[in-house]
């Protein structure tokens, strides 16, 4: 794929932000471009994304198989929404090593960004870009009003894979050009079911079916028909105590289903 000249088109903030990530020393391709500078390109489109369904995407022999995309896709009935993924490798089958404490704590994640607005959720309008991740993190717990796990307690499922809706914002300090964007509990918009952590992250309860090489989800969103999606999996990981930095950075994009993340899916009527 030849993705150069549409990188050398960009601004020079978003040119900033592959420079950035280099500097950090996260050199793994997911197919040519850091998810910043991967982003602000798909936000900016082209029409051509429209005559997209499901994407498909070749195997990278550089990314682990289990985080290795050949294939995503979404659909709606108008009220639930179903996302679904595949990969070259076995589904959920490699999780962060738990470090014993939250701060420093890192996440891994199967994620599709998203077009629809913010507000489908129950996030401000215009908030940002409305991202579903299924995530597991040993460390900590942020679905406070579910049991993934059942075994009575609700506050001790991290390391189980579950899904956030997320709305993620640009930030040249995260290693990946973006985080996971802080909000202000009672001031700004948020769903009823957030966890208690001051970011854009909503904790729906529904839960992800994994097998063997797929994962999917079917969870309520409004305003998902027709509007453009990507996939890619991905390293989060929470602040050191005492860091200026975000609470929540995307660390490291380690696959792009489109290779670009130039939105090519569609969410599609079903």
């Amino acid at each position: 794929m030849k993705k150069r000249n549409r990188l050398e088109q960009t601004s020079n903030g978003v040119t900033g932000l592959k420079r950035g990530l280099l500097a950090t020393g996260t050199k793994r391709r997911a197919k040519g471009m850091t998810i910043g500078a991967a982003i602000l390109c798909g936000l900016l489109g082209s029409s051509a994304n429209l005559m997209a369904h499901d994407i498909l995407s070749p195997v990278n022999p550089a990314v682990d198989p289990p985080f290795d995309i050949i294939k995503a896709s979404a659909s709606t009935d108008g009220r639930w929404a179903s996302f679904m993924m595949e990969l070259a490798g076995k589904s959920g089958s490699i999780i962060p090593e738990a470090s014993g404490a939250f701060r420093g704590a890192e996440v891994y994640a199967y994620v599709w960004p998203t077009k629809i607005d913010p507000s489908g959720v129950g996030f401000a309008e215009g908030s940002g870009i409305l991202a579903l991740a299924i995530t597991a993190h040993p460390d900590f717990d942020d679905t406070p009003l579910h049991d993934e796990n059942g075994d009575g307690d609700p506050a001790n499922d991290g390391k189980n894979w579950h899904a956030h809706w997320a709305v993620l914002a640009e930030d040249a300090a995260c290693g990946a050009g973006f985080k996971v964007k802080e909000i202000s509990p009672g001031q700004d918009l948020v769903p009823a079911s957030m966890p208690d952590l001051p970011i854009a992250l909503d904790a729906p309860g529904q839960s992800p079916l994994l097998n063997d090489n797929s994962l999917h989800i079917t969870l309520p969103v409004k305003g998902a028909e027709a509007a453009a999606f990507d996939a890619m999996t991905a390293k989060l990981m929470i602040s050191q105590e005492g860091s200026p930095g975000p609470l929540l950075c995307v660390t490291e994009a380690q696959d792009v289903a489109s290779g670009d993340l130039s939105f090519p899916g569609i969410i599609m009527k079903k």
